[in-house]
């Protein structure tokens, strides 16, 4: 019998890596601070264990976030599933990966808000370039 992950239990255990990582905590540490092993953290993570409400409380506040930011982009990955399906053209798995994570935590370091400015108007000229062909 082939197990399929519920699409929503991936995106909020991908949103507690994210969190996590750009943190910089292990999942070991996460473990510590909300009384579980690296690995019920790992399996939470990959969506392969679904995260209980009364938990799932316990680590937003670990991670010094509210519950909702765990459902953020949730409609997106629902696929018809009795929410919102969002299709708006965009790969949101893309924000999940490492290079949207890194590149959000660095991001977040620069401290002059005209540099910043300057970084997305980059990006965006960059995308814009890519989607015209030019």
């Amino acid at each position: 019998m082939v197990t399929r992950l519920n699409p929503i239990d991936a995106h909020v255990g991908g949103r507690v890596r994210l969190r996590r990582q750009l943190l910089g905590l292990s999942q070991e540490k996460l473990g510590q601070r909300v009384g579980l092993t690296f690995q019920q953290i790992q399996k939470y993570e990959r969506g392969t264990n679904r995260i209980g409400a009364g938990r799932l409380f316990l680590i937003a506040h670990a991670l010094d976030v509210p519950v909702s930011f765990f459902y953020d982009q949730a409609e997106a990955v629902a696929g018809g599933r009795g929410l919102i399906s969002v299709d708006d053209g965009f790969d949101w798995a893309v924000m999940e990966g490492p290079d949207a994570q890194m590149l959000a935590f660095d991001f977040a370091r620069i401290p002059d808000a005209r540099t910043r400015t300057r970084v997305i108007d980059l990006a965006r000229s960059m995308s814009d370039a890519i989607g015209t062909g030019a």
